[in-house]
């Protein structure tokens, strides 16, 4: 798979981190992007808003995850780096504290195999199942662990009162996944109270056969 040039990298990880903040889907400084470089990650910094990213001043690790230049990455950069290990192929990750799929996560009894039902075509082709996360304080590093054997498996895990990460095969394909996320997210709270539709087995069959999902 052909790597992304680094200058390439730092400017779509500052658009899209304007474009996620500006749309509602994170907050103050909370959310962090990341990309795969053929040496290395480029990481968005702590305790900087999305909306205010310098292509400049991105946290540029070393393929050992060591700080090379830049300002400091986010301190949950642990989470990256353990679905990049996990999932060879992935060349983005996307970590937000969108709305809708906080307070998913924050629900009781849900089934921690499966987060969302299958409400959609496109949640089941861009997400398919999500994990539940178990709930650890933020920056815990114990939370790395929790998530390594979901991610091998699974490119999008929901962290419990917390929020999603989603890894993806680019940067665009993480930012669709998790987007549709937060949108199936909405749905399945607005549908609450209500008889549903899911997409029904056979369905889901055909949707594997047309599209792997």
């Amino acid at each position: 798979m052909a790597e992304i040039k680094e200058t390439e990298a730092r400017e779509a990880i500052c658009r899209l981190g304007q474009s996620l903040f500006r749309r509602g889907l994170t907050f103050g400084s909370s959310g962090n992007i990341s990309v795969r470089l053929e040496d290395g990650w480029l990481m968005t910094p702590t305790n900087v808003s999305l909306d205010d990213l310098d292509p400049a001043h991105l946290s540029r690790l070393d393929g050992s995850g060591r700080l090379a230049a830049g300002a400091p990455p986010t301190k949950e950069s642990f989470l990256h780096r353990v679905m990049y290990e996990e999932r060879r192929e992935a060349r983005a990750v996307v970590h937000l504290h969108s709305t809708h799929a906080v307070a998913v996560s924050c629900l009781a009894d849900i089934d921690p195999a499966d987060v969302l039902p299958p409400i959609t075509a496109y949640y089941v082709m861009r997400v398919g199942r999500l994990p539940l996360v178990p709930y650890f304080p933020p920056g815990d590093t114990a939370l790395a662990e929790a998530v390594r054997p979901l991610a091998g498996k699974h490119h999008a895990v929901l962290l419990a009162n917390h929020g999603p990460v989603v890894a993806g095969t680019s940067l665009s394909a993480a930012s669709a996944a998790i987007e549709e996320l937060e949108e199936t997210a909405k749905l399945h709270l607005l549908l609450q109270g209500h008889r549903v539709r899911h997409l029904n087995e056979d369905e889901l069959a055909e949707l594997g056969r047309r599209f792997g999902s």
